[in-house]
């Protein structure tokens, strides 16, 4: 079998509620969703789901060959772009094309792609996370509400911006999820918004009122040397890793040990979550996928590796025209048994239905803001 040609569509997915962060807000809730089909001589197609980026770019190293080398066809796809180097929105077209080799070869296998991967469990522990920052506390209660109905017991806020109004807003999604845990985990992501001593008086703030789990992405993702001070300075884990494109980019935050957490960004690809989870294996530390496709493709890695914590669930849904094998129930991603990743596309659906979406808007929660780390009074209206 070899890989012949691929072809790009374009859907959406419909959150039904403005999503957003500290960087700013999709407030029509509909956002983009790039699809790949890998085609191969036999007929059998992979689906991946993540970027469009350098895609020509990274196809002749995949063109004519067998499509079950995942791994080795991987690398030769970072070593087409070795010169200009595969960082930033590269990495995602790489990602991309990698979940559909996987799913590819899962259904060469005939397997589910979970199983496939070794695992042995199809049920993936997860945490809500409503993208929040934009809803109001009767909105923010009503989505925590739902994602305790299927079992939730943790959940991640979107703030950063005011101590007071987090820790209301952190209570409000505790009281939602205690019907399932006594002590709910609480997370809170401030997406980059703090310089170091900010990030250390906010969360000491925040910690006087709220046991927090984690606290994700309070500094600049490359600052090692901070959040190793951070870590040491509040009781709340960092959690750290998913803009990160590489994993040569990780060692500087292991090696300092400025990350508690290790997150993945599943838009990443499920090769690049494999081995960023053995790196943190390596150190003893969990990991955790970030982002909607980890709901999808690399649910199905997570359920394979030793040191999986706990997966985004973001939404309950599925981008328009895809079908996806799975259920979330329990607190977490229910894996089905379809060969592959499971993920089944309505192509005529989507061709007919196009929507203009897109996060890479002014004020969406893509672009930072012009004065983030460097305000001397927070206000949790800035950004909006």
């Amino acid at each position: 079998m070899k890989i012949t040609g691929y072809r790009c569509l374009r859907t959406f997915h419909d959150w039904g509620r403005p999503v957003g962060d500290a960087n700013g807000y999709i407030d029509s809730g509909v956002t983009d969703v790039p699809l790949v089909i890998l085609e191969t001589d036999s007929g059998l197609e992979g689906i991946g789901m993540g970027s469009h980026h350098d895609l020509d770019r990274l196809f002749p190293a995949l063109e004519g060959q067998d499509p079950r080398a995942v791994s080795s066809l991987y690398d030769r796809m970072l070593a087409r772009v070795f010169k200009s180097g595969h960082g930033g929105a590269t990495f995602g077209g790489v990602g991309t094309f990698d979940m559909a080799l996987w799913d590819l070869k899962a259904k060469i296998a005939g397997e589910p792609l979970w199983r496939l991967l070794g695992a042995s469990d199809r049920f993936v522990p997860g945490y809500a996370s409503g993208l929040d920052i934009a809803l109001d506390n009767q909105r923010l209660a009503k989505f925590y509400s739902e994602m305790a109905d299927r079992g939730f017991t943790s959940g991640k806020l979107k703030g950063g911006r005011d101590a007071a109004h987090d820790i209301e807003r952190l209570e409000i999604m505790a009281d939602a999820l205690r019907r399932n845990a006594a002590e709910p985990g609480l997370m809170l992501d401030a997406n980059e918004s703090w310089n170091l001593k900010q990030a250390v008086r906010y969360v000491s703030k925040v910690e006087e009122h709220v046991d927090l789990t984690w606290i994700e992405e309070p500094l600049r993702r490359w600052d090692a040397a901070g959040f190793a001070r951070l870590s040491k300075s509040v009781r709340a884990a960092v959690a750290t890793g998913e803009n990160l494109t590489g994993l040569e980019q990780f060692r500087p935050l292991l090696d300092a040990g400025g990350v508690d957490v290790v997150q993945a960004g599943a838009v990443w690809g499920i090769t690049h979550f494999l081995r960023v989870a053995v790196a943190a294996h390596s150190r003893d530390l969990p990991v955790s996928p970030v982002g909607l496709t980890a709901n999808h493709s690399v649910a199905a890695a997570a359920a394979a590796v030793p040191n999986h914590m706990s997966a985004e669930v973001q939404d309950l849904g599925a981008p328009f025209g895809l079908t996806i094998d799975q259920e979330y129930s329990d607190g977490g991603i229910v894996l089905g048994d379809l060969p592959g990743a499971g993920i089944s596309i309505d192509e005529v659906a989507i061709s007919a239905r196009q929507a203009s979406a897109s996060w890479l808007i002014a004020a969406g929660p893509h672009v930072r803001s012009d004065r983030t780390g460097l305000r001397l009074v927070t206000d949790p209206t800035w950004g909006i």
